[in-house]
């Protein structure tokens, strides 16, 4: 149905439903029409792979396609499965007018009849166009003669040598030539019906990749409830460590500790994203190859539909370990904090989304992502002082992703308390609120500069990532 609404856009919602339905009943999906497809769970294990495979033309076919090109729609499945998908396509072929162009192996007996011509090339040559009868007696010109076992285009493949050498015609080239004049002008045609839809910007576009977002939270519910549950023990499990701090010299310290953890935790906890991302890629760079949306409506949608849920976890986080750690009481402060807290989360999903364009795989994807967020933390300012860095290395102390947040909650926790006593004596005073920040090399009110600048790392990694799929999508036409 997401097919039908990005194909079938001038279609009303009913015309769409019809669509559906009639795919589902001439592809045979009726009764697994509510199944997931793909690896499923324990309850429901997902369509079979020859339903998958009908899945597959059923998307193409949305669009009612005068030429339908299937890449071995055959290949990885059992006899039977392919008898069907063959059947299926010829069937299509014959009752909708419409002409279907597949790359099969090792057809079956049962298979070739089905097929009205083939196509067989070898080293860049055609060696044989036309129906079987046309084969066979090709092949018998040669003096060859096929055996029982074998059909004849089983045996075509073992004598293509001499097949090539007899069968370099002009009809042959004919047929190419003219095959390849009308192919072009169909894709001239077809980029200019792309490039007409590209000029208009869709909203209902990401509305319905917003839509299918949502569903892919709830069909992943376990990883989101991790998710969640993840930053609420985080969050008691630091507070239980960290009860009630004191404002002493010991407290001081401790504090930093705990923020410094904290977005360790926070930017590292991102990183169980990485499949679904990397699973998403590979759907997206189908889709908007073919056309079916902009890559830029995606990374719109995707922005709009985990922003709130991350926003939820920012303030599972926030609040037991804010409270019951006792840091700055003022009501101000906490909603800075788990402002902040969000940022870091946003920033680090940017990253990841980022990344994960990047990377070719998994276990690429997971090394890059831990030594980026190793160098970022260990040039935060946090374990070597800002004039302690070497000058080579002085561009990742700008560059860290730990650097303003941790900057953030330092003065959001200090700022208030700059006249209160943190270390003191028989000689007055030792250290206060300010004494804390000079130290840190804080000596203005810099939260809303570094939360403008966190905001830029989160749409600055968003854009990358936008420009990095669209360079590895098929067309300019996603734009």
């Amino acid at each position: 149905m997401y097919s039908a609404k990005f194909s079938l856009r001038d279609s009303t919602a009913k015309d769409k439903e019809e669509r559906v339905e009639t795919l589902l009943r001439d592809l045979g999906l009726v009764l697994v029409q509510d199944s997931f497809v793909g690896e499923g769970d324990e309850e429901d294990r997902g369509v079979s792979g020859g339903e998958r495979k009908r899945v597959s033309i059923a998307v193409e076919m949305i669009r009612d396609p005068p030429i339908l090109l299937l890449d071995e729609p055959t290949s990885g499945l059992d006899s039977r499965n392919s008898l069907q998908v063959v059947e299926l396509l010829a069937n299509m072929a014959k009752t909708k007018q419409r002409t279907v162009v597949f790359s099969i192996h090792q057809p079956s007996y049962r298979i070739l009849d089905h097929i009205s011509d083939y196509l067989i090339l070898s080293r860049g040559s055609v060696i044989h166009f036309g129906n079987l009868e046309l084969l066979e007696d090709s092949i018998a010109k040669l003096g060859f003669q096929i055996p029982e076992q074998l059909n004849p285009i089983e045996f075509a493949m073992e004598i293509v040598d001499s097949l090539r050498d007899s069968n370099q015609t002009d009809s042959s080239r004919s047929l190419l030539s003219s095959s390849s004049a009308s192919i072009e002008n169909e894709n001239d045609d077809t980029i200019a019906k792309k490039q007409e839809f590209r000029s208009l910007f869709d909203v209902a576009e990401i509305s319905f990749l917003c839509s299918r977002f949502c569903k892919i939270i709830y069909r992943t519910k376990q990883l989101f409830l991790a998710r969640t549950m993840q930053a609420v023990v985080a969050g008691l499990g630091l507070g239980s460590v960290y009860t009630r701090l004191k404002r002493d010299e010991e407290g001081v310290a401790e504090r930093l500790g705990l923020f410094a953890f904290s977005l360790s935790f926070l930017l590292s906890s991102t990183v169980e994203a990485l499949p679904i991302y990397l699973r998403e890629r590979r759907v997206l760079m189908k889709e908007a190859s073919r056309g079916s949306y902009r890559i830029s409506s995606y990374m719109i949608a995707n922005t709009i539909a985990f922003v709130p849920f991350l926003f939820v976890v920012s303030l599972l986080f926030s609040i037991p370990v804010y409270w019951i750690v006792g840091l700055n009481p003022s009501v101000h402060a906490f909603s800075f904090f788990v402002l902040c807290v969000w940022l870091i989360i946003l920033m680090a999903s940017s990253l990841v989304l980022f990344l994960s364009a990047v990377a070719p795989d998994f276990i690429s994807g997971n090394s890059l992502i831990c030594t980026v967020l190793g160098a970022f933390f260990l040039f935060s300012g946090y374990f070597i002082p800002k004039e302690k860095i070497p000058k080579p290395w002085m561009f990742m102390y700008y560059v860290s992703l730990y650097r303003y947040p941790l900057e953030s909650m330092l003065v959001n926790e200090y700022w208030s308390l700059r006249k209160e006593c943190f270390s003191g004596g028989d000689m007055g005073c030792l250290m206060t609120g300010e004494d804390v920040l000079r130290k840190r090399g804080l000596d203005k009110d810099t939260r809303w500069i570094n939360v403008g600048i966190m905001l830029a790392f989160f749409v600055f990694y968003r854009f990358l990532c936008w420009g990095i799929l669209l360079r590895k999508s098929y067309s300019k036409s996603t734009l």
